[in-house]
């Protein structure tokens, strides 16, 4: 593998910044990748895309840094600039999970109502903003319909992750579109499902009575060389969990949750029979 060029660029962000410092304090050091994250659950690939700014310092991460390189406690004072450090108009909650997703090797993810935002079209997402945030202006939102577009690359690119989509009836039979648009929004979903093979969703009914995560959209993210972490969302708040124990907990759940919810297939049907009913008019009945 050939080594990235030393010529870091610390102005282009705080992620980089703060990056480019740890890298210089670890060569300082005299320790190798290896060396420095003896003692971690990281890997050198995580390291090296901290060190360009590809990536922020995780907390834990920058406490081992301390004490590694001696450096009193710098890294975990200054991994909150990192952490806030926002990337286009997404919420600042959101950055930790932006700065990681590209680099994902799974995906699983759970909706109790909406469907999930790299899949969203555009009015689609206008509708979400303007009713979460009423009094944004036309150029705002033009820009956050931009964003979480760009973000579709993680559904509709043939090298992206492997995602398992759980979504619940609701965000079939409850239309917050037209018919036609509501049509077109769902047909998308089950197009890119088909066509991409990396998409896998299942549909949870609703007389599926209790089930694990019964409220809040929640994320997983696998990688090849750092632990899993899990990402959960409400309106105006998310929050990032990277304790494994916790991590593990919450992953058995989700596949009680797979398995309380209809097999891939038959859900594929019914969000495409849904698209139909909208394309003609009628309001989907309940599905079960």
């Amino acid at each position: 593998m050939v080594a990235r060029g030393k010529g870091i660029d610390g102005s282009m962000s705080v992620p980089a910044f703060y990056g480019k410092e740890l890298r210089w304090k670890r060569e300082e050091a005299g320790l190798s990748l290896d060396a420095f994250l003896k003692g971690s659950y990281y890997g050198k690939t995580y390291l090296s895309d901290i060190e360009h700014g590809e990536r922020r310092i995780p907390l834990d991460l920058a406490q081992h840094a301390d004490r590694m390189l001696g450096t009193d406690g710098f890294f975990e004072r200054n991994c909150e600039d990192a952490r806030k450090a926002r990337k286009g108009a997404h919420a600042e909650y959101f950055a930790d999970v932006l700065a990681v997703e590209g680099e994902a090797l799974e995906i699983e993810e759970w909706d109790p109502s909406l469907i999930p935002g790299p899949l969203q079209l555009p009015l689609y997402i206008r509708t979400l903003v303007l009713a979460a945030h009423p009094m944004t202006s036309e150029e705002e939102v033009a820009h956050m319909i931009e964003d979480r577009r760009e973000r579709a690359w993680l559904y509709e690119e043939q090298q992206t992750p492997e995602s398992w989509l759980v979504l619940h009836e609701d965000s079939l039979t409850n239309p917050i579109l037209p018919p036609g648009d509501m049509a077109e929004q769902l047909a998308h979903v089950a197009e890119v499902a088909r066509k991409h093979r990396r998409v896998i969703p299942q549909i949870l009914l609703r007389n599926s009575g209790a089930h694990p995560f019964m409220m809040g959209a929640t994320r997983f993210l696998a990688f090849a060389d750092a632990p899993p972490i899990m990402y959960t969302e409400g309106m105006y708040s998310g929050q990032l969990i990277d304790d494994p124990a916790l991590v593990g907990q919450y992953s058995k759940a989700y596949g009680r949750l797979r398995a309380a919810a209809l097999p891939p297939e038959a859900s594929l049907r019914l969000i495409e029979q849904a698209a139909e009913d909208y394309r003609n008019g009628k309001q989907p009945g309940r599905l079960e």
